[in-house]
Parts: structure tokens; sequence; C-alpha cells
């Protein structure tokens, strides 16, 4: 029987047991190999082995193969063969498991809200430029400075928005505020959300305290996100991952080097996270894995050939395990010399050559001794696990799930008041203040012209009350009175007349007389 002593992990048999110290493991670690060399097995013997000695794990399956650790496995004669030449007792067995999925099809969801992301790794998601990051970390400041809650991605579209529309005053709050800029993290936006990055985003987000927790028994939980559909978003997988890390990093305590880790994080297809990475996301990554040891989280990337990762991040992987590479081009050739390189080297083999030469299931593992030095590499044939090899199916996820010890709590999304709501009623409350606005202004208006029209009155009246009084006039006449002494005066003018001829006629008679 395998001497395996308290406080180590047996990961496999070269002259000599390979064991991974459990004080050293959050001194991080490296598992790399070509694709079919069984980098998954040995991720999956690894987080068994932390969650037998109480240590939680998280640990993204790409494959979709990583699920079956929730089942007991079923040996068949070569993996038991491979047991009784390691002197090692296998008997089936399986950690407990909770699973998460982005997408909610294969596991609870696993949410975030904007703000937790924050302005530097959206920028990163969205690919967006300096200048393009500056405004967006001034939405960001002006939701804080105003209490707008930025949960989802609506909250943050419509906070993009309310910027735009209040350009000139936040140009002078804040600085130069462009709409074509705007309308550029707008785009990403909806990019984001055909990527499936709307799944993401919002509440109730994620306790990391769930994915750190003991079960009854005292073993470690295994945390296993679905990432099989994720991994299609090569984006939105590293930078949700890179979250996870930053978070952990800035709420977790420091507690300097403990017995065991408090999580071990597994970030498999870890080239993505380097990728195209800008300057400042590599300083932040390094920054990271540097300093969360101390905060007693160990991290293993998992990935092809060590050359994908930055050499200010491989330098403080200290458990290396090297499954095979090939080397057929120059390119291919440079990494398998650096991957050698690496390690520290065994005088009865050329480190090159054995990488070369490894079969399915051998690597060579170098892992920290109690000085905190490395060990000679060994060339080791991995142990078998205990869980089941494959994945599990649907009906297994369903019964795992309906034991989960957070069923319920993010099962179901809640849409609580945030920035999306704030801002609809601040422009409907402004909508409403300008028609209001506009109504008083018509009826000052109106009333203005009123005033006018009877103030022309007023001045009218004035006139006519100093204008001197017209002089008395004759009353009026009838007609029929006019026209009788019309007729009156006309007979007195041919009657008169005659009678005064007839008067004359009658004195000049007189006077013959």
């Amino acid at each position: 029987m395998v001497d395996i002593p308290e406080g180590a992990l047996f990961v496999g048999m070269a002259e000599t047991p390979q064991l991974l110290r459990l004080d050293r493991a959050n001194r991080h670690g490296l598992v790399a190999g070509a694709t079919g060399t069984g980098k998954t097995v040995t991720l999956q013997i690894l987080a068994q082995g932390f969650s037998d000695n109480g240590v939680p794990v998280f640990a993204a399956d790409v494959k979709g193969d990583l699920s079956g650790i929730c089942m007991p496995g079923t040996p068949n004669e070569k993996m038991l063969a491979r047991a009784a030449g390691m002197d090692l007792e296998l008997r089936p067995d399986a950690p407990p498991t909770v699973f998460w999925d982005l997408y909610a099809d294969k596991g609870h969801p696993v949410r975030t809200t904007i703000s937790e992301m924050g302005p530097v790794l959206l920028a990163r998601l969205m690919e967006l430029n300096e200048v393009q990051e500056g405004v967006l970390n001034i939405v960001f400041k002006m939701a804080d400075d105003e209490g707008l809650l930025l949960l989802d991605l609506k909250d943050l579209q419509a906070a993009l928005k309310y910027v735009a529309d209040h350009e000139k005053e936040f140009d002078v709050k804040y600085g130069n505020v462009s709409a074509a800029t705007i309308g550029t993290i707008q785009r990403g936006l909806l990019q984001l959300e055909t990527a499936g990055a709307e799944n993401l985003f919002g509440e109730p987000a994620l306790n990391l305290a769930d994915l750190m927790r003991i079960d009854g028994s005292g073993r470690g939980v295994v945390s296993i996100l679905a990432a099989d559909k994720l991994i299609q978003s090569p984006r939105l997988y590293a930078t949700f991952l890179l979250w996870l890390l930053s978070e952990l990093f800035e709420e977790l305590p420091e507690v300097g080097d403990p017995e065991k880790p408090r999580l071990v994080f597994f970030f498999d297809e870890a080239h993505l996270l380097f990728r195209d990475a800008p300057k400042a996301l590599l300083e932040k990554v390094e920054q990271v894995v540097r300093l969360i040891r101390s905060k007693g989280v160990g991290i293993y990337f998992v990935t092809q050939n060590p050359a994908d990762i930055p050499e200010t991040v491989l330098a403080q992987l200290g458990n290396r395990i090297q499954h095979a590479l090939r080397a057929y081009t120059p390119a291919e050739q440079k990494g398998l010399r650096a991957a050698a390189a690496s390690f520290r080297p065994n005088p009865a083999f050329d480190t090159a050559e054995a990488i070369q030469g490894l079969g399915v299931g051998e690597a060579l593992v170098s892992v920290l001794d109690e000085k905190g030095a490395p060990t000679v590499t060994g060339k080791t044939l991995i142990r078998p696990p205990a869980s089941r090899l494959g994945p599990a199916t649907p009906e297994e996820r369903a019964t795992v799930q309906s034991r989960s010890p957070v069923k319920g709590i993010y099962d179901t999304a809640q849409d609580r008041e945030s920035a999306f709501e704030r801002i609809n009623q601040k422009t409907a409350e402004g909508a409403r203040k300008a028609e209001l606005d506009a109504a008083e202004a018509q009826i000052a208006k109106q009333r203005e012209a009123q005033e006018k029209e009877w103030a022309k009155e007023q001045a009218r009246r004035e006139r006519e009350m100093n204008r001197p009084a017209p002089r008395a006039r004759a009353p009026a006449r009838s007609s029929r009175q006019g026209m009788g002494e019309t007729i009156a005066k006309s007979v007195v003018r041919s009657v008169v007349p005659q009678l005064t001829r007839a008067l004359l006629r009658g004195l000049l008679g007189g006077l013959k007389r």
C-alpha cells in the first residue's frame, strides 16, 4: 500500500511517489500538454485529492468530460493494473459536487453585476481602446455620484444614453465625452448580448462563500463550471474567470501560508487569458497571481504549452505537471525547449526528449518541497481517478443539482430598481416637466396678449374721455315735417309776390282816382 503522509496529495508514481504538499499548494501550479495526453484526468485526480483533504475546488469544464467527477468510477482492467503497480487501492468514490453554468442549462446560474465587474474588465471584454475605456470610467463615476446601481447590461445602456443626452453638462464636470465614443461602447454592449453576456450580469450575484464550502464529512465541495458553450466566446470565458480571481483577491483576508489552501482554482485553456491582452491587464494578472497565494488561494493553469503563459506569471507557478508535447515546427521546438528549461533537471534523462516521449497518462512532475524548492523532475505515471472518467449524464446532473447546497438561491433572477428604472423615471419626469413648462409658457403668452388688448382698450377710452365736447345741434326733424316746410316755402315764394303786385296795383289804382 503506497504510503501517503498526512497533508499530501498523491499525484502518481515515479521512482518514488510524487506527492503534492498541501502547505505548498497555494504556490500555484501548471498542468500542460498536448490534446489527448491526459491533462483532464490529471485535473480530475488533483481536484478530487484536494476535496478529500478538505480543500474546496473551482474548475472550468471546457470539454464536458470533467463532469464525471460527481459520480463514483467503475475501474477497468487497465486502471486496476496501474493502481496495482503503484500499490494503490482504487476505491470508487466521488467528491461533493456543485454544477454552475452562465447559461443556466447545465448548472446553477452564476452571475455578477456590472459594478462588480468594473470598467477595466468590461473594457477588455469589449476590446475598447484607451479613450473609450476613459469614457466608460466616466460613466461609472457618474453612476456612483448619482447613486445609480449598475447591475445588468440594460443599466449600463441606460447610463450611456443618459451621459450622451447630457453631454455638455458632463463635459464640464468629468471631461470630454463624445457621442461617437458613447456609440462605440453601445455597439460593444450589443456584441456582448449576442455572445450571451446578458446571462452573466444580474442578480442574485455569486457569493464567493458558496465556492468555498465544506460538506458535513469535512470534504471540500468541487464547483464545476460548465464551459463547453462558454468557451465559444473565449473573451467572455477568460474575462469571467479573471473577474472571479480578482474578486477572491479583493475579498479574502490575508492568511500567509496556511497548512492547506482555502480554495484551489483551475483555469483551463489558460492561454485565452493572455491572448491579445493589453499590458495593463497582464500587469493585473501578474499582481493577482503573485499576491493571492497569501490569501490562501492556489491557482493552477491548464494549457497546452507553458509558452502560452507570460514568463512573469510562469515564474510563480511552483508545482508543475507536464504531459507530452509534440514539436514538429520551429515554433513548437522552441516551446518544447522552454518547457524543458522550466523544470529542475534529472540526471537520469534529458528533459526535452522525455517530454516528447511521454505516453498518455504519463507526465514529468516537479513540486515544491518543505523548503519551497522544486523537487527533481520525475517521470511519473499519473494515478487513476476514483471518480468516473467521462461526462455525467443529464439525469445525473439533475440529481446532483436536486441536492445542491445552493439550490433555490440563484435559480430565479431578480430585477430590483437600478439605473435603468431610475434613469427612465428621471426622463419621464423631465418630459412631464417640459410639457408643464410648455403649457405654462403658452398660458403666459395668452395672458400677455390679453393684457395688451386690455391696455389698448384703456388707452382708447382715455382718449375718448379727454376729447373736447362737440357743439349743440338742432334737434333733428322728421322727414314729413321737413317736406311740409318745403311746400310752405314754395307756396310763400309764389303767393307773396303775387299779393304784393296785387296790392301795388291796388294802391296805384287808388291814386289815379
